[in-house]
């Protein structure tokens, strides 16, 4: 006869579910405050080089940045948002960069490729602890 003990220490430190949530909420925050500045910067916010207004597929591009990003910074509506923005930036990635060669940092795409496969992160993982998407799903379970 075998028998199997269960852990009832509680895990703490960097490992901890509690600061893997906090962590992946401090991630999504500044990943997406960055983006929602790249998609500002196509509406002219920091500079005079705005796209026009209706511009294929530029000025597009940057209303879903900058609605995407504010969503995912707020943590609503984090998983579907999140592959909306992936897509966003693998389209980026193959349309406007891999064109010019091969390797990301020969085509200038290692910001679109990397936040590609960071928003593909949190349409798996989720939004982590702080987000208005925990908040909702906690409120449902409780009432």
């Amino acid at each position: 006869m075998t028998q199997t003990a269960t852990a009832t220490t509680t895990e703490v430190g960097p490992t901890s579910p509690k600061w893997q949530g906090l962590a992946l909420s401090a991630v999504r925050v500044v990943v997406s405050f960055l983006f929602l500045c790249h998609g500002l910067q196509k509406m002219g916010l920091f500079d005079k080089a705005a796209v026009p207004v209706g511009t294929w597929p530029s000025w597009y591009a940057g209303v879903i940045e900058v609605v995407g990003s504010l969503l995912l910074l707020a943590g609503l509506f984090t998983r579907p948002v999140a592959v909306l923005l992936s897509g966003t930036m693998a389209y980026a990635y193959f349309v406007v960069h891999q064109p010019d060669a091969l390797l990301p940092l020969q085509n200038k795409g290692e910001t679109a490729a990397l936040y590609s496969w960071i928003f593909l992160l949190f349409a798996v993982v989720g939004p982590g602890t702080y987000a208005l998407d925990t908040v909702l799903r906690r409120r449902r379970r409780g009432a």
